[in-house]
């Protein structure tokens, strides 16, 4: 896997699925607390968060606390950064303190690969602008797979904010290597042509029924107004035509499993009854954060 863990595109299918297959490991039985590791006692991991975050965040803090490591978080505001020093410095000082992994989130692309280059110290990356998210779409991957044999074969209609989301890049790059059909769905402003040019044969269609008609998976998508320089649809307008309704589940298979990576905006990406139907695996999907992030982190700090 190289040094840390930085994208979904350059893994190969066989690295993807040895992490899932000890995320199993690692999940719990139902209603069962996470067992308690010290496989990283004596690591120290640094949480570096230069965007908000809650979910992504406080997973990889429990995650390495399983493990039996020690876990430092920083944000942007607590760090100095927020002084003005370079993303560069921030970094060597930290690295010159010496811990085991950098765990990291920025609202820049490619950032962790850049300083991948820097610093000899694997970096875990938690998320980098809009170009990657890959713990999001290997926990995607896993929650499917807590109800379904595999992943090939199965159509998946990814549907929202396509243009903005590092968690739909990263899903189609891993869906991708597995043979899963993907319907890309949004308004014709957040749905770029040239995804299509990442993975050929993925389907786009501005029609919720018709991306929603026959799918096994439905992941929807925030709308990321924060990266948006102008607003691309009427915000009351959006729930109308790509908000997921009760009626919309009657064309998807029956037993359709709707999923959503937080935080979720009810009553304008998904309406109440769908989030809280037996169909939904979105607390899944929050559970399983941990058992991936687990697995990850193992892989990165004694591979």
């Amino acid at each position: 896997m190289g040094k840390g863990l930085l994208d979904i595109e350059s893994l190969g299918r066989q690295d993807i699925e040895v992490i899932l297959e000890r995320a199993k490991f690692f999940q719990p039985p139902p209603g069962e607390p996470y067992k308690r590791h010290q496989l990283l006692q004596g690591k120290t991991i640094v949480n570096l968060f230069f965007e908000a975050s809650t979910r992504t965040r406080t997973s990889f803090e429990i995650a390495g606390r399983r493990l039996g490591a020690e876990i430092l978080s920083i944000t942007a505001s607590g760090s100095s950064v927020s002084k003005g020093e370079s993303l560069v410095d921030t970094l060597n000082t930290l690295g010159a303190m010496r811990p085991d992994a950098i765990v990291m989130r920025h609202s820049a692309s490619g950032a962790p690969h850049f300083l991948s280059r820097y610093l000899p110290i694997p970096i875990v990356n938690a998320g980098d602008g809009t170009h990657e998210h890959p713990t999001q779409a290997l926990l995607d991957a896993l929650t499917i797979l807590d109800r379904r044999r595999n992943l090939q074969g199965l159509r998946v209609a990814i549907i929202g904010d396509i243009a903005h989301s590092r968690v739909a890049r990263s899903n189609i790059f891993l869906l991708s290597k597995f043979g899963a059909q993907i319907v890309l769905c949004g308004p014709a402003s957040l749905l770029p042509r040239e995804i299509g040019k990442i993975a050929p044969g993925v389907e786009l269609t501005t029609d919720m029924e018709d991306a929603i008609r026959g799918v096994d998976v439905i992941m929807m998508l925030r709308v990321q107004l924060e990266r948006q320089h102008e607003a691309s649809f009427p915000a009351n307008e959006y729930f109308r035509f790509f908000g997921l309704r009760s009626e919309h589940m009657e064309r998807a298979k029956p037993d359709v499993i709707v999923m959503h990576p937080g935080p979720m905006n009810r009553g304008q990406e998904i309406s109440s009854e769908v989030a809280d139907s037996q169909s939904s695996a979105i607390l899944n999907q929050v559970g399983n954060g941990i058992a991936v992030r687990m697995a990850v982190l193992e892989r990165v700090l004694t591979s």
